[in-house]
């Protein structure tokens, strides 16, 4: 039965991801539990931080292959418990060499529940309503990140270690719930997907062939080559890593940001509660907004916001006016963050929507590379006026890039030949 218009497979959906989200602030103390807990040098805790980041964007193409191969409960179940695992690796061990390794497994398992939580949004909402309920999944994680904050300050005064264990446990947590109330999976497969067991073969042998074949079938069959020769996928894909590279800047040069103004750091935190605040009570504007409003439309409306609340921080001297720019780009945050997921589901078809999803999420995987490289020379080269102006800038011309570019593109591509991987034949 729905709430608010959304089916509860959603709500349970966002439960879910707001309760993982309470308990995924440990990595942000990954460089310092290298650096305090072991002795080790800046540049070895930046190294395994990027590592961290490459793993994420295979752990994506991966969710999105075995969403599709073997149910999106499934995966969603397998995903969060690689990550409890890793998490508990990085809090038991003892050398810096040990971390390097649970930090690759945990970005390899990390990113994997993402594609079949958002295709299962996408199975399970009508067409006009799913920008609305993709953007609640951006709010769950806002309003679990105002959560997570507070637990990682009490936490991480005593033992970062403690801070792992506890997301360890919150996967658990997400686990069992998406395990309990979300519909069991019901995972359409060829007969030709399924390995043959040799009679020799032992439990785990079959196990891992199972596991393992249909996923080289998979990287090396048309289907995926199809996938990624999709051109509205990848107009999309572009677009959304210009905006992943900008949101990620926000994200992480804001802290930076404030010292060189003589704010506070912390006071980024006060800023994301603001944020997510504004993300809640946003929702109706949101709802009233998907039909009235195209998604170019509301793209483009989305980034001249941003643009006017990032030359906002650009101007502002203290907090008051850090405050007010941040309602004003999170309300474009608001306008946008749904709708190019909401494009992906549509263009993509029903036995392939994972693939498409885990292949525009991996626009998120670079910008974590790419963004933390980008601000901090921004800032040391112009400052924060510099970094600010700079980004304002970029989303001016994506507002207009989305209106003369983007939807012609998108619209040529829908008018044109159809994509092998949406062929009626298959």
């Amino acid at each position: 039965m729905p709430v608010l218009g959304l089916p509860r497979t959603v709500w349970w959906l966002v439960l879910a991801r707001a309760i993982n989200r309470l308990g995924a602030f440990s990595m942000a103390f990954l460089t310092v539990l290298v650096t305090a807990g072991f002795g080790a040098d800046t540049v070895t805790a930046g190294l395994i931080s990027a590592a961290f980041g490459l793993a994420t964007i295979p752990s994506r193409l991966l969710g999105g292959i075995l969403a599709d191969r073997f149910g999106r409960r499934r995966t969603i179940v397998a995903g969060l418990a690689g990550c409890a695992l890793a998490q508990a690796g990085i809090a038991m061990s003892g050398s810096v060499a040990m971390v390097a390794v649970f930090a690759v497994l945990l970005g390899l398992a990390f990113e994997i529940y993402e594609p079949p939580s958002q295709a299962m949004v996408a199975d399970a909402v009508r067409l006009e309503r799913r920008a609305q309920a993709f953007s609640l999944f951006n709010t769950a994680l806002a309003v679990g990140g105002m959560g997570a904050g507070l637990i990682a300050a009490g936490l991480g005064r005593w033992d970062l270690r403690w801070l792992f264990v506890v997301d360890a446990v919150t996967c658990l947590a997400c686990a069992v719930v998406i395990r309990l109330v979300l519909p069991a999976d019901s995972p359409a497969r060829r007969a030709a997907d399924l390995p043959v067991d040799r009679p020799a073969d032992r439990p785990a042998q079959r196990l891992v062939r199972r596991v393992f074949a249909p996923l080289r079938a998979e990287v090396a069959g048309a289907e995926a080559r199809a996938v990624w020769r999709d051109r509205s996928l990848l107009v999309l894909l572009v677009s959304g890593t210009f905006f992943a590279l900008i949101y990620m800047q926000v994200m992480m040069a804001l802290p930076l940001a404030l010292t060189r103004r003589g704010l506070e750091a912390a006071d980024a935190g006060l800023l994301s509660t603001l944020s997510a605040v504004v993300m809640v009570l946003c929702q109706p504007l949101l709802r009233r907004t998907a039909t009235t409003l195209s998604h170019h439309a509301a793209t483009a409306c989305g980034y001249l916001l941003l643009a006017a609340g990032l030359a906002g921080y650009a101007v502002a001297d203290g907090l008051p006016g850090h405050l007010a720019a941040t309602v004003v780009w999170s309300v474009g945050d608001v306008l946008m963050f749904g709708r190019s997921y909401a494009l992906v589901s549509d263009i993509a078809p029903e036995h392939a929507r994972g693939r498409y999803l885990s292949v525009f999420g991996t626009s998120w995987g670079i910008a974590t590379v790419v963004a933390p490289l980008c601000s901090t020379q921004l800032i040391d080269r112009a400052g924060p006026v510099g970094l600010w102006s700079a980004l304002a800038c970029t989303c001016l011309l994506l507002a207009a890039a989305q209106l003369t570019v983007i939807r012609p593109l998108l619209d040529r591509s829908a008018a044109g030949t159809v994509p092998a991987a949406r062929s009626p034949e298959r």
